[in-house]
């Protein structure tokens, strides 16, 4: 199966064995509760390494493979790595232990759990997991947010059956097909089936409003 990178999927090569990821609504449900899901993207968002990929994205355009390889070889925190394995586990549409590792009940000196290492180095589970959970719950399709839709609060949860149920109504689809979709897609088919939205996006009503009162203040400067 190719892969369609715009919306999220990928396919990883081990061996004779394909691993696909799809980042799709069913799969967001499978990470875990609504609270859940957005808990494994803050800890996968927030490990010490995320900041640095960042200032290298944001400076080189791109992450170079030097800094890739040097993350690679790096401790991940424990709350990124299990969030890595369970969104990549979620995710694939086979039992991707050969490429996560496992965790397993051991013993060394008592009953624990033990993480058995797979075949991905920790830094790559992590940059591949935070790009499917972004595509998967935030999406990466260019959309103009207009300003009245904005709550401008934080959320705690994500509720992937809301969206599956929006993308029944909106686009008249099964429930299975609704469930693969990924967040990216959905909105790229509301962009397709309403592209001519009205209004502003906070950014333009913020502008036109700063110009308004610069205008106005100007105005009374004038009279006064």
């Amino acid at each position: 199966m190719t892969p369609q990178k715009e919306i999220g999927e990928c396919l990883i090569t081990l061996g004779e064995n394909d691993y696909f990821f799809r980042p799709s609504f069913s799969a967001m449900s499978r990470i875990g509760e609504p609270a859940e899901i957005v808990k494994a993207f803050y800890d996968l968002h927030n490990d010490e390494i995320t900041p640095l990929l960042q200032q290298a994205l944001n400076a080189y355009g791109k992450i170079p493979a030097w800094l890739v390889e040097y993350v690679s070889r790096q401790q991940i925190a424990k709350p990124a790595m299990m969030a890595a394995m369970a969104v990549l586990t979620a995710c694939c549409d086979r039992d991707p232990a050969p490429l996560t590792g496992e965790i397993i009940l051991g013993r060394s000196g008592r009953w624990a759990f033990v993480y058995r290492k797979g075949a991905m180095p920790p830094g790559d589970m992590v940059l591949i997991a935070q790009s499917l959970i972004t595509h998967g719950i935030i999406g990466k399709a260019k959309v103009r947010q207009l300003q009245r839709h904005e709550s401008g609060q934080a959320t705690t949860e994500f509720r992937a059956f809301d969206y599956i149920s929006a993308a029944r109504n909106h686009f008249n689809m099964s429930r299975t097909d609704a469930e693969q979709l990924t967040m990216t897609e959905f909105q790229m088919l509301l962009n397709a089936k309403y592209p001519d939205q009205k209004g502003f996006t906070r950014e333009e009503y913020d502008s036109v409003a700063d110009d308004y009162l610069a205008k106005k203040a100007r105005r009374l400067a004038k009279a006064t």
